[in-house]
């Protein structure tokens, strides 16, 4: 700690007295009292009482505003004077590390971002220690290719920033080695790390392993709250109701009046399909915090459950205005424009989503839809063959491929496509939706039958037995494979040279199916 210099016995009286007004938020009286002081401790508490003073005044405005037009136009009235002060000092090298972080600040308000960012690093070096210069550094950096040429202090927290900036910018593979080398390190017993890594987890979709992260996290330090919103998120998407019950009763116990508790509480109500009341206290969240990234997202989610489209693209585009790295709220956008009809506004939106997750399928399946819409079927294409190539979460890349081709005519990519989407399904065992697999089976039937290929084809038409909605078809089509065997019709030559093919390990430059092999063998396939 620096030793307590003449100028701070000064102003100590003055520096305690403004003390007490800013922790009872009257920033202004603390600015008042602060006027004259000489240390670097009450200069920065009477630049950040008038700072947060603006902040509150523009917040004010925000809430008495009528509409979202007039809310983007309030502005923090105090950010010009702050900034002509600070850099006055700036230039005369008189600002300590918190003088430079309240300076890059007012910097980033004023989207002033490169001067920011270099105000940012240079309060890294001044005063390494201090984790909200680094957070602030975080969120303007947008890229890997941008820390290359940033020169930031060689101290060990600057290990803790590359880890969670990897985590920020879905780079989960660098930020685990991060985390784990920090472990290694001596910080074993650290729960913030415990709960980044569970963070990293939940961000791959890796539902299982982060669920079991949190579950230790808890057993550790059960009274935690920080990123226990997070955790909620992964009980709803597991759609454990009693666990997420516990854990929103939970939190209320420990402390009803945290930004995570209400949003624990809003995804409580959320999955009990009580949406009024989830955005309810989603609201109540962004009252203790209005730049709480998650609360937005969740409440346009909410909004869009409820179908008040106005309310859901308001939300989104303050999640975005709070992170624009933020793809929940890109895809929520998309998806909320397309529900409204308008194409080319999803095809903007989702392609935004895709640049922050390229490896995600469901970004990839609403970009093929939007192009499919706008007739680029091209581009469809494209997209459907990537989703699938990255691994389909939900299984439906390939079907959608497949139903292409067949509006194209293209019979054997489109059959070819259905093989490997019926493979797929039964080899990982999954339960899936009967109407696209029986869809599947009943295209092949017919396939194999134009085909005159009447194995196959009476194979796949028995597998429509197992579905209401293909049943009298599989039943027709048998009845017709078995007059014509009766008339001991055999297939010719030119058609036999169409016979089908499986998935093949190469694709063409049009990113579809190309290479010729042996029919679908259908003995291992069992609904």
């Amino acid at each position: 700690m620096p030793a307590l210099t003449e100028e701070d016995a000064q102003d100590l009286d003055a520096f305690t007295l403004a003390k007490s007004y800013f922790d009872l938020k009257e920033y202004d009286r603390a600015a008042y009292f602060l006027r004259g002081c000489k240390s670097q401790k009450a200069y920065f508490l009477y630049m950040y009482s008038r700072y947060l003073s603006g902040e509150k005044r523009k917040d004010d405005e925000t809430v008495d505003s009528l509409g979202p037009l007039e809310k983007g136009q309030v502005k923090n009235e105090a950010l010009r004077e702050l900034r002509v002060e600070l850099s006055k000092k700036h230039k005369a090298r008189e600002l300590d590390g918190f003088g430079l972080y309240l300076y890059g600040v007012v910097l980033r308000k004023l989207d002033l971002v490169k001067e920011a960012l270099d105000v940012f690093v240079e309060a890294t070096h001044v005063l390494p220690l201090h984790w909200g210069t680094w957070l602030e550094l975080c969120n303007l950096i947008t890229d890997k290719e941008m820390l290359k040429f940033l020169t930031l202090p060689d101290c060990w927290i600057k290990e803790f920033f590359l880890a969670h900036i990897y985590t920020e910018q879905q780079l989960i593979e660098e930020a685990l080695q991060k985390y784990q080398s920090l472990i290694d390190a001596g910080f074993s017993k650290s729960t913030y790390i415990i709960s980044q890594i569970a963070v990293a987890y939940h961000n791959i979709r890796d539902i299982d392993k982060a669920l079991s992260i949190f579950n230790e996290l808890r057993k550790q330090d059960p009274y935690r709250i920080e990123n226990m919103d997070t955790f909620s998120n992964l009980l709803y998407v597991r759609g454990l109701k009693p666990e997420l019950s516990y854990l929103a009763h939970n939190l209320c116990d420990i402390d009803k009046y945290r930004v995570e508790t209400c949003c624990v509480i809003g995804n409580y109500y959320s999955l009990r399909s009580q949406h009024e009341k989830a955005a309810l206290y989603f609201q109540r969240a962004l009252k203790l915090n209005p730049r709480y990234l998650g609360a937005w997202t969740l409440m346009g989610h909410e909004y869009m459950e409820m179908k008040n489209t106005s309310a859901a693209i308001q939300a989104y585009r303050h999640a975005i205005e709070v992170n624009k790295r933020d793809y929940r709220a890109w895809y929520g956008l998309g998806q909320t424009y397309e529900i409204l009809k308008m194409p080319f506004y999803c095809l903007y939106y989702y392609r935004r989503a895709h640049q922050l997750r390229p490896n995600d399928s469901r970004m990839l399946v609403a970009l093929g839809e939007c192009y499919e819409k706008l007739n680029q079927l091209v581009g469809a294409k494209k997209c459907y063959w990537r989703a699938y190539a990255v691994g389909d979460v939900e299984k439906m890349a390939l079907v959608k491929l497949a139903k292409l081709h067949e509006q194209l005519n293209e019979s054997e990519q489109a059959a070819q496509c259905y093989i490997k989407y019926i493979q797929d399904i039964y080899s990982c065992g999954e339960i899936v939706e009967h109407q696209e697999v029986s869809t599947a089976f009943r295209y092949l039937a017919q396939y194999y039958f134009k085909c005159k290929l009447w194995d196959e084809a009476s194979a796949c038409a028995q597998k429509c037995f197992n579905f209401n909605d293909t049943r009298e078809e599989g039943k027709a089509l048998l009845r017709q494979i078995l007059q014509l065997r009766n008339q001991n019709e055999s297939p010719s030559a030119d058609l036999q040279s169409n016979a089908p093919f499986l998935f093949p390990q190469s694709v063409s430059a049009s990113n579809t199916p190309t290479r010729r092999v042996s029919p679908l063998n259908l003995s291992s396939v069992t609904p």
